[in-house]
């Protein structure tokens, strides 16, 4: 039997001792980490002048992270029947740590997002998620979100977020069970199509309470600039149309960004490189998510930690909130932070480069932010004001470096509705209508402001943000340069509709 909250009684009684031992994981991890010094008090402060972990009423900027795995991100002896579940296969961190660590570089809110495999929606929902009900409990101050990272059908992996409430767990194991590509065991490959991906969509969009669907890694198995791989444009598209308040969008930074500090890749990106940390999908300027914004698509990028295991320990990651964050604009509330997820209130950054940012358009008096409409009238004049508001960051950053913004760019391109094919990965009209530097901005209290005027707006536009530590024109493919000095942020589009 479950309380008001959904958990099990026996998860409401967890003892001091338990509290104690739990914590005492995430504090002696925290040491072990040569960035934890300087990590936690730059956060705390960052969260508190954002509201971040405060004002729980007040929509502010909360930083989080969609894509964390945990120890049940496993491996399977599929010698016996049914097949084993092996703990730490592939990551290696109790779901609770991850939670400490995330509230430590100071994350509001979190998801666990495990690996499926041959009947994982069970070890999901007998294993798994008991252990998320105790960190619930434990972590108090960070939202923990219940989902996983689905095994899409004819796909890369997604995030498959589920919305906070009583039978939350059973909705990811009817999801799971039902559609997972790689939970049958036996193989079915009936489940690796992409019929079978836009069948999922379609049941996720009839559900009472909805589910969110965020690709992950989208070019990690390409081969090339604009030589896909598992994921491409014609099916986002497909899913987009299939379900669009479902499936909103991809990752614009991936995780496994501490790939350089061990020789590796940034991303994992071992065949075409990310350029500043970004897919290329995200970083090519009219690239696919320009593509896909040029058709009103309301799609989104997020950035995340990807954690399995951390850099120090040989792995190729950071923990979450340490490098990447993708910041919503919510209440500290499930509810309001999935809505941001859906509906683009979203930034995204890397490095703490800076800690707050807000876009906005505006025309005699109307105004729209990231993720909404401005709607101007012909028979009017249509300039548009562009305002763009940016809080450096005012300590040091995960890294022990004070990072600056050397060059803003503000971008926009055509909205001239659905494309003519389906795998169209360009818009020609994406440009970079200006830059800034220190001289163009001015502090107003403890943000940076730019304003910018786009004049004679005659036809449906969007615009949006990036930023960036370095000296770059464009992002660049990645090598083997240290994360920190290639930092970037990136705003989701403001829309402008001319009628």
């Amino acid at each position: 039997m479950k309380n008001r909250n959904g958990q099990d009684p026996e998860f409401s009684a967890i003892s001091r001792r338990r509290l104690v031992k739990y914590a005492g994981v995430g504090a002696t991890l925290a040491a072990a980490s040569p960035l934890a010094a300087a990590g936690p008090a730059a956060a705390d402060d960052n969260s508190r002048d954002q509201g971040g972990h405060g004002d729980s009423g007040k929509r502010v900027w909360r930083a989080g992270d969609h894509h964390v795995h945990s120890e049940y991100s496993g491996s399977f002896d599929t010698s016996t029947n049914p097949p084993k579940f092996i703990k730490g296969g592939d990551a290696v961190y109790p779901i609770v740590t991850n939670a400490i660590m995330a509230k430590h570089f100071g994350l509001s809110w979190v998801m666990c997002t495990d690996h499926g495999g041959p009947t994982h929606s069970k070890v999901n929902l007998e294993q798994a998620y008991p252990d998320l009900l105790r960190s619930r409990l434990l972590v108090p101050g960070v939202l923990q979100f219940w989902g996983m990272e689905f095994d899409a059908p004819a796909l890369d992996h997604h995030t498959l977020m589920i919305p906070h409430h009583a039978d939350e767990a059973q909705q990811l194991y009817e999801l799971e069970s039902r559609f997972a590509k790689n939970d049958p065991f036996p193989a079915d490959p009936g489940r690796d199509t992409e019929a079978k991906m836009v069948e999922f969509l379609k049941a996720a969009k009839d559900m009472r309470r909805k589910p969110l669907v965020i690709a992950h890694h989208t070019s990690r198995s390409a081969t090339g600039l604009g030589v896909y791989g598992q994921d491409t444009p014609r099916e986002f598209r497909n899913g987009n149309n299939a379900a669009p308040d479902i499936y909103v969008g991809f990752e614009g930074a991936p995780g496994h960004q501490a790939g350089p500090l061990n020789g590796g890749a940034r991303g994992g990106y071992g065949n075409y490189p990310t350029h500043g940390g970004f897919d290329q999908m995200t970083a090519r300027l009219g690239g696919v998510w320009d593509s896909l914004l040029g058709e009103g698509r309301h799609w989104w990028i997020t950035a995340t930690s990807d954690s399995h295991v951390h850099w120090t320990r040989g792995g190729s990651d950071f923990w979450p909130g340490e490098y990447s964050k993708t910041h919503v604009l919510a209440r500290q509330d499930y509810a309001d932070i999935m809505d941001g997820l859906r509906n683009g209130r979203i930034w995204v950054g890397t490095g703490d480069l800076i800690t707050s940012l807000d876009v906005s358009a505006s025309n005699r008096g109307n105004e729209a932010s990231v993720g909404e409409t401005l709607t101007v009238s012909r028979r009017n004049r249509t300039d548009v004001e562009i305002e763009i508001r940016f809080r450096p960051l005012e300590g040091k950053n995960a890294n022990g470096d004070r990072p600056e913004v050397r060059r803003v760019d503000l971008i926009t391109g055509r909205v001239t509705g659905p494309s003519a094919s389906l795998d169209t990965d360009t818009n020609p009209t994406t440009k970079v209508v200006a830059r800034f530097g220190p001289r163009d901005w001015r502090r107003e209290g403890k943000e940076y402001v730019i304003r910018h005027t786009l004049r004679d707006v005659e036809a449906d536009l969007y615009a949006r943000v990036r930023g960036t530590s370095t000296d770059e024109a464009e992002p660049l493919a990645d090598g083997k340069e240290s994360p920190w000095d290639d930092l970037w942020f990136y705003s989701n589009p403001v829309f402008v509709k001319v009628r």
